[in-house]
């Protein structure tokens, strides 16, 4: 009898991984992986084969012909998704006195200077985003080995170093996603939730395909958009055809 709750456990965990094997066949099966599809086309499979009990996030993967290792190729910028992301998004702020209440009307979650640091040297970092005054990285660099892994180092070249404070956390709050390439040149940035209507993930794609496209080092010889694939959370990804985006 004793063996019976772990038996049980086992056959339910095989129904679900035998329904969702077939879910995920069945997505598959809409799509042609040799067919570079139109933003268009592409968001719509990837919106029917978003099938999952929860709301997909929707991403975007691209794959650069850049080597991030060297500094004339690098790619990083900030890209305000004219939707949104469909998520909250929890913001810390480094910043005193008039900027720090700046920032607290904006709506910022956490706003500290030493005792942010602290907070975040104990590994309690309940936030996505982090965003500093010029003043403040002397204090925010000795952070670096804590934020830059998790990719929430603030940088002026994205608007996370900025006296603009007000904005910078209406930004993050609004919608303004971060994209870097990695290793590789790979960069992952979502652009939005399968509950979002087609016009709207459409617009999302856009916008960030343009700002990656603006973000194009000097240093990036031949193709610069070798791949680019759409997916939710769940499903399979789709190629998009990277002649509408490329130059």
């Amino acid at each position: 009898m004793l063996g019976l709750p772990g038996q049980w456990a086992l056959r339910l965990r095989g129904k679900i991984m035998a329904k969702t094997g077939k879910r995920i066949a069945a997505a598959k099966a809409n799509v042609d992986r040799d067919t570079d599809y139109s933003v268009s086309d592409a968001v719509k499979l990837v919106k029917d084969n978003a099938t999952a009990k929860f709301d997909e996030t929707i991403e975007l993967a691209l794959n650069l012909g850049v080597d991030p290792r060297h500094a004339d190729q690098m790619v990083r910028g900030v890209c305000q998704l004219p939707n949104g992301t469909g998520k909250s998004v929890r913001v810390a702020v480094f910043a005193k006195d008039a900027k720090a209440d700046e920032a607290r009307e904006a709506g910022a979650d956490v706003v500290g200077a030493d005792d942010l640091a602290e907070q975040i040297q104990s590994g309690d970092m309940p936030f996505e985003r982090v965003i500093a005054t010029p003043d403040m990285m002397p204090l925010v660099g000795r952070l670096g080995k804590v934020l830059g892994p998790k990719g929430m180092m603030p940088n002026p070249k994205v608007g996370t170093v900025t006296m603009d404070v007000a904005k910078a956390v209406g930004d993050a709050k609004g919608g303004a996603v971060e994209f870097r390439a990695e290793k590789a040149g790979i960069v992952h940035v979502g652009v939005g939730k399968a509950s979002f209507s087609q016009d709207k993930l459409e617009e999302n794609v856009n916008a960030l395909l343009t700002a990656i496209q603006r973000a194009r080092p000097s240093g990036a010889k031949g193709t610069y958009m070798k791949r680019v694939t759409i997916s939710s959370s769940m499903g399979p990804g789709v190629k998009i055809d990277t002649s509408e985006v490329s130059t």
